[in-house]
């Protein structure tokens, strides 16, 4: 019995990883990091692109996510890093602004998997 749940709980964790997340590597004391979790974060889970990529933080420090790797390393903070089945797809560095961040993040979207933005 407790293997089988081990099991269902391993293929749970294997599938969620398969799908598209946004990592948003971030710092103590980063302004543009503060700016964006003033303007953006508390709507971003609410938006499409959230819900098809759902955030997931990491400390610039402390490198990527456990079954996670970068293409490269990360120097700029906030840089946003797509991510599909533990590899990186597609990245934004730096924080623009809200209308800028919302282009970019379309279009890294729209670039690298299958999101298709909500008719208007």
């Amino acid at each position: 019995m407790i293997a089988s749940i081990a099991a269902t709980v391993a293929l749970w964790a294997q599938a969620a990883l398969a799908d598209p997340v946004l990592v948003m590597v971030e710092q103590p004391g980063c302004v543009y990091c503060a700016m964006w979790d003033e303007v953006i974060a508390p709507i971003y889970p609410k938006t499409a692109e959230g819900q098809f990529a759902p955030l997931v933080r990491a400390d610039l420090r402390a490198g990527p996510p456990a079954d996670m790797v970068y293409a490269r390393a990360v120097t700029f903070t906030p840089t946003f890093i797509l991510v599909d089945d533990g590899t990186e797809l597609a990245r934004i560095e730096g924080y623009p602004g809200e209308d800028f961040f919302w282009a970019l993040l379309g279009h890294l979207l729209q670039s690298h998997t299958e999101f298709a933005p909500e008719a208007s």
